[in-house]
């Protein structure tokens, strides 16, 4: 996502934000402007929804060909084992935060019973069901997966589908490799034209995000800006946690080194990731620190850094579970332990397929919303909410992102000697 889109998100926001308070404090009827505006935000959603299917099981299938078999051997699967356990790590905690800050929770309980039974959301949110309904439900035929929207379904074959992949081409015959390679370029060829897709509804996001922000706020007014605070303060003390806390303690027991000279160490790349909003941009800069500064082989770092910047995600398994727990605060729906756990598990999954994907947490916030139950129109509002503060969030998820990928190298390149001189 470019800047000057940014902007004009930012500044739409502003305005559907000064539009709506101005309505809500006025103390007028607004049906009539929500009934006008309202459809044009509900079209940035439905857009959204339609392309978030093809975009995650593309860049599954893409991301998961690409995974290290023969080639980089037990070094490669400690580096992709380090990115899950890190991922895991980041959604308990933001699981943990969320409970904790309670967005939603302190607001006007009145409001919110108005907010779930206005006409425009008037589906009833229900649980996912329990583990057992959960874990069943990755193992579905995929068309069929496909055609309900089963994330989880879909997320499993398209994981399974394209470390098969991979496998048949490392091990098969010349043929066989021929014949991936054109399954790959297909898949790469239409993961870029969903892409193109992603940044055209884009260009007509600012529009969504007035109508949504504007229609949002002149309904509920200033019932929203609690939860707002409690959702920034969550996330970036989340993200603040994983990188002052997390990364520490495993840089002290598995590297064996002071965490703290570590991250100073790399302070440039982390200010730069969160001045770009971008691991792929960010990854020169990440190179030349791991490799220069940090001594890591530079095989090492060429692998693990653009691998990292795909399917390692730690920023947004901070980022859901906030959004996760509002939307029970709105809807009424019970946060008990199972329900966590499968978020968590949601959460860890879906972000895998977050790399490189314009938008990423957002495309995955329709997958935790949908898992939890909620109808398109509750969504919608969640979704209004989300797209507001995201610019803002989406620096801090970056800098925790190109942190996790950088410490994550080092760390592995500590446990396979695969450091350089310090000289």
């Amino acid at each position: 996502m470019n800047k000057r889109l940014v902007v004009r998100i930012f500044v739409a926001f502003l305005v559907g934000l000064a539009v709506g308070i101005g309505l809500w404090l006025s103390g007028i009827d607004v049906d009539g402007f929500v009934t006008y505006v309202s459809p044009f935000g509900n079209i940035l959603v439905a857009m959204l929804k339609m392309i978030v299917v093809p975009v995650i099981f593309l860049s599954l299938i893409a991301g998961a060909a690409s995974l290290p078999t023969k080639q980089f051997g037990k070094v490669g699967v400690k580096v992709v084992v380090w990115y899950f356990v890190t991922s895991l790590l980041a959604a308990v905690v933001g699981s943990i935060l969320a409970l904790v800050f309670n967005p939603g929770s302190s607001s006007s309980k009145e409001a919110w019973a108005e907010l779930m039974t206005t006409e425009s959301t008037a589906v009833v949110a229900q649980n996912g069901g329990s583990l057992l309904d959960v874990f069943m439900s990755m193992f579905q035929n995929p068309f069929e997966a496909l055609s309900k929207g089963n994330f989880l379904g879909i997320i499993v074959f398209a994981i399974g589908f394209g470390l098969a992949l991979k496998m048949v081409h490392d091990g098969g015959t010349d043929k066989h490799k021929s014949q991936v390679d054109a399954v790959l370029d297909i898949v790469d060829g239409a993961k870029e034209a969903v892409f193109t897709m992603v940044d055209w509804i884009l260009l007509y996001s600012p529009i969504g995000v007035f109508a949504l922000t504007a229609v949002n706020f002149s309904q509920y007014g200033a019932s929203l800006f609690g939860p707002y605070i409690m959702l920034a303060l969550g996330v970036i003390l989340g993200v603040l946690t994983m990188m002052f806390i997390v990364y520490p303690v495993l840089l002290a027991i598995f590297a064996k080194k002071n965490p703290f000279k570590v991250l100073n160490t790399i302070r440039e790349a982390i200010l730069t990731a969160f001045v770009t909003r971008s691991s792929a941009a960010t990854l020169p800069v990440s190179l030349t620190v791991a490799e220069e500064k940090l001594k890591v082989d530079e095989s090492l770092a060429s692998f693990a850094l653009p691998l990292g910047a795909t399917i390692n995600m730690d920023g947004v398994c901070v980022h859901l579970p906030m959004f996760a727990v509002l939307a029970a605060n709105m809807f009424g729906l019970d946060m008990g332990f199972s329900t966590l756990v499968i978020l968590v598990i949601t959460t860890v999954l879906a972000s895998v397929g977050a790399g490189g994907v314009p938008g990423g947490s957002l495309m995955l916030l329709f997958i935790i919303l949908q898992n939890m139950g909620l109808g398109s129109d509750q969504i919608a509002i969640i979704v209004g909410l989300s797209l507001g503060i995201n610019p803002i969030l989406d620096m801090f998820e970056t800098m925790n992102n190109v942190t996790g990928d950088i410490v994550c190298t080092y760390t592995v390149a500590e446990m396979t000697d695969m450091i350089g001189d310090d000289e």
